[in-house]
This record gives C-alpha cells, structure tokens and sequence, in this order.
C-alpha cells in the first residue's frame, strides 16, 4: 500500500470499536452529552468523545498552565481541558451565549472545575485583543465562528510560547472544504486558513480526521 493511500475509512461500526478502545466513556461527559442533544440540531456544535480525550492528552502531555477556548458551547470541551491542567492552572473560555453556558457552568460546578475556569461572555476578538502581548499560552482551541478563524489564530499565534499548541476544529467542514460548489462564508473562511496554516513557517502543523476534522499546529 502505498503511503498515500494509506487510511481506514470509518464506519459506524468501526467508529463505535474506536470509541470502545479508548478511554471515552466518562460519565460526566456522557451526561453532559446527553443534556446537550436536547437543544435539537445545535448540539452538533458539541466536539465528539474521542476528540475530547486527545485534547485532554495533548493538554497533559506539553505541561500546559494557562489555556483559551474560543467557543465554549455546554462546556464538554472546557471540562476536557480543565481537567487535564495543574491545580493551579486557568481556562479562558470565550463565548457570547448565555444560555448555553449557564449548562457549562452547571457542569464545570459538579466536575469541581470552576476555580480554574474563567468564562468571559463577550465577542471573542474583543476578548483576545484585551489580553496584553505577554500574556502566555500554553494551549489554544479555537472552535467558534468561522468567519473569523484566521483571526483567532493569529491572536492566539502571537501569544503562545515556543512549543506551544493551537487547536483548530471543523477544519474539514463536512467535507465542504474540497467541494467547488460551495462558496459559503464560513466554508471559504475555513478553506482560508487550512491553506495559510499548510505553509505557515511559524509552526508545524498536522491535520486529522478527528470528528469533522481537527488541525494541530506547534508554534516553533
């Protein structure tokens, strides 16, 4: 098999042995979930399980104190990262939506993570540009509105510490992202940032078919 043909494509099946196979059943997080899934079709704005386990992992494995989360939602992702900081570590979460976090803050309440949160209900480019230049980031997911996605990462960018990590959701957009047919906003948004991180020579990046798709970028 040649390199560039090499990659499983998913099933339901096959989904349902990957999720089997790592540590995703939190239930917590499945209760969350399940809460969620009655706000009707937003609740696929909700990162899925598995994606959530590896950001806890990344979070973990680079040491990371001091995040930002642009888009919270119901907070599945913020609990994620949260948990995977240090005692003393702090989340920035980003959003506009009252409703939706009031959910998040129930939840971060019972995981005992609201010391370490801090929501600002705000639009996040006001947020981001209020941060002084010093302000360091260890660990940046970026999970909002697209139109502004090239935004966020260079905000982001410019604060994060040598080796520290950005990551980028919905970076496949359903597919969208390789379909000529689709001129939406948000999809030429996405496509614009997938082809300026492709050839950014500040960071490396790497982009995998995690959910809808999830970009890695390590800032040199």
């Amino acid at each position: 098999m040649a390199a560039e043909e090499k990659f499983t494509a998913l099933n339901r099946e096959l989904h349902k042995y990957l999720l089997d196979h790592g540590h995703n059943g939190d239930p917590l997080l499945a209760e969350l979930a399940q809460e969620t899934s009655k706000l009707g079709p937003i609740a696929g704005m909700q990162i899925a399980a598995e994606q959530g386990t590896l950001m806890g992992i990344l979070v973990r494995a680079i040491s990371a104190r001091n995040a930002i989360e642009i888009g919270t939602f119901t907070g599945y992702s913020a609990i994620c990262v949260a948990r995977a900081l240090p005692a003393d570590g702090h989340l920035l979460c980003c959003d506009i939506n009252q409703q939706w976090t009031t959910i998040a803050r129930r939840y971060w309440e019972r995981a005992g993570l609201s010391s370490k949160i801090t929501l600002k209900l705000a639009p996040a480019l006001e947020t981001l540009s209020a941060l002084p230049l010093d302000y360091v980031l260890d660990f940046s997911f970026i999970d909002a509105d697209k139109v502004n996605y090239r935004n966020y990462y260079e905000e982001c960018l410019k604060r994060t510490r040598p080796n520290g990590l950005i990551l980028i959701d919905n970076v496949l957009w359903g597919a969208s992202v390789i379909d000529p047919k689709n001129q939406t906003e948000d999809t030429k948004a996405i496509r614009a940032l997938n082809d300026l991180i492709a050839h950014d020579q500040r960071v490396d990046a790497v982009m995998i078919p995690v959910s809808d798709g999830l970009t890695i970028v390590r800032k040199k």
